[in-house]
């Protein structure tokens, strides 16, 4: 992509780049108000079936990502034009998702400056491995390596690990800012489940939350997993790295049903978000509509998505991802290619 047109496409992006307070009082209204309800709601049909509250949960954890997404706005200082007023919602839905707001602003901000980038990998981001540093890692990082890509460890342990146990602790580098914002998000979590303990009891407060914090986890890491892991994503070493690139072609557009694309906050235009993270969620798909280079990103609809849990490592010969029976085919293909190379030497060699 050369330099004109990238300078043309955020030229035409800034326009959507403007908080609007209406719009973002109006969505912490009807994202809020609803989540409070159906709670609630969850509580009472507790005394009629359990099979009742499933669906009233399910539902509800729908509008935990949904304020999730609010918070992920206020991180980029998007959502409004106070910085003050960001960081103050943002630690208030990051309490209600589970998530530190400044660690977590802090994590994401290095996501999006290295997404994609392959000499820095690490923070704010999947474990991912090219297929030549597996196939010349040890036995106990393969193992380590299949078991976090096994779908059950990451969506089902992920959720745990991640939001319960990671999110409750500073990592080192931290400076006294988020170390504080962490800790004061840890008291007031413990404070709210206390508040919610003590009105309905402990059983009926897990019957209800603990599905609404597994369910809105799981998809929260599935919506993550899937904006960036699809066949022919985008990583490059950092000499070749682009950041528009890695915007445009290492994120994907994730085409959902109208009413999943709202509750999770037009999120899969995920493109978009990544080419200008100060577009705030409710510009995001007027953004892509108004600007036609955006409609070259790769659309992965609801049913295409699920093929993507079979991209484990990123083949960077071919630049595409790859399963881990995918290596084998790789390295027979290799090996053919070194026999015919071989073979083909030889007339010249016995000539000599």
């Amino acid at each position: 992509m050369h330099q004109a047109n990238i300078a043309e496409l955020k030229k035409n992006v800034a326009p959507f780049e403007k908080s609007d307070m209406k719009k973002s009082i109006r969505q912490l209204i009807n994202t809020l108000v609803p989540l409070i309800l159906l709670w609630y709601g969850a509580y009472l049909s507790l005394s009629v079936s359990y099979w009742l509250t499933l669906p009233i949960v399910i539902v509800a954890a729908g509008f935990v990502i949904r304020t999730f997404i609010i918070c992920h706005d206020c991180c980029h200082q998007s959502f409004f034009k106070n910085r003050l007023a960001n960081d103050i919602v943002g630690t208030i839905t990051g309490v209600l998702t589970l998530v530190p707001y400044e660690q977590w602003k802090n994590s994401h901000n290095i996501h999006h400056a290295t997404s994609s980038n392959l000499d820095k990998r690490g923070v704010g981001d999947l474990w991912m491995m090219t297929v030549n540093e597996y196939l010349e890692a040890s036995t106990w990082n393969k193992i380590a390596y299949r078991l976090y890509r096994n779908p059950i460890v990451m969506f089902g342990l992920g959720p745990i690990f991640v939001f319960l146990l990671q999110y409750r602790f500073n990592v080192k580098r931290a400076r006294r800012k988020e170390r504080l914002n962490t800790y004061l998000t840890n008291v007031l979590l413990v404070g709210l489940y206390a508040l919610l303990i003590w009105a309905v009891g402990w059983q009926a407060f897990l019957l209800i939350q603990g599905p609404i914090f597994f369910v809105s986890g799981l998809f929260g890491i599935w919506l993550f997993y899937v904006q960036h892991t699809y066949e022919d994503s985008y990583f490059e070493n950092d000499e070749e790295w682009s950041y528009v690139k890695a915007a445009v072609e290492g994120s994907s557009y994730y085409k959902l049903p109208k009413v999943l694309q709202w509750i999770t906050g037009n999120i899969g235009f995920h493109h978009v978000h990544h080419l200008s993270p100060r577009v705030p969620n409710y510009n995001l798909e007027e953004a892509h509509n108004e600007t036609p280079p955006l409609h070259m990103a790769t659309t992965i609809t609801l049913a295409a998505s699920l093929q993507c849990l079979r991209f484990h490592l990123w083949d960077e010969s071919n630049k595409r991802f790859v399963s881990f029976k995918g290596i084998k085919r790789l390295a027979a293909a290799q090996s053919e290619a070194i026999i015919d190379a071989l073979q083909g030497s030889k007339p010249s060699l016995e000539g000599k």
